[in-house]
């Protein structure tokens, strides 16, 4: 778990330097599907800060839910919108609510896509890995939608 971690914040580090010519945004997205969570998330620049209500299915038709919060590191940017699409790698610490993790800590970490289709309308696809003591670690994919608004932008 350590190294998980550690690793993380060495990609987060490289990824800062290699972009440092990035228009900067901050905007406040309103998660209505499960990636980060069903929640707010704060961006400013390349980080962005999440909170919310954590589902998902580690097997068909049963599902667990946790409290989610964590942070997201967004890399190479894809076209010329106001927000543009643009892959993020995150990390997140989740409280379970349900199941087998009630009341237990896990960690997640996840990799992904998010695809700006209108304005602030997106998309979200990722990868993730939650570990959690005591649990062998689980897989699954995390689509999410939701709704970004602007909050300010430099003008380069």
């Amino acid at each position: 778990m350590k190294h998980l971690i550690f690793n993380i914040f060495i990609l987060i580090s490289t990824a800062l330097s290699a972009q440092n010519g990035l228009r900067s945004t901050q905007e406040l997205s309103l998660n209505g599907f499960r990636n980060p969570s069903i929640g707010l998330e704060y961006r400013y620049h390349l980080l962005s800060i999440h909170a919310g209500f954590y589902p998902t299915n580690f097997e068909s038709g049963i599902t667990t839910t946790f409290i989610r919060s964590g942070a997201t590191l967004w890399l190479l940017p894809v076209g010329k919108k106001a927000i543009p699409s643009s892959f993020y790698v995150s990390a997140s610490y989740l409280r379970g609510l349900s199941r087998d993790y009630k009341n237990e800590d896990a960690l997640i970490s996840e990799l992904g896509f998010r695809w700006m289709i209108w304005k602030g309308l997106h998309l979200r696809i990722g990868a993730a890995m939650l570990a959690a003591d005591g649990h062998a670690p689980k897989f699954n994919p995390t689509p999410g939608i939701g709704y970004a608004f602007i909050l300010s932008s430099d003008k380069n």
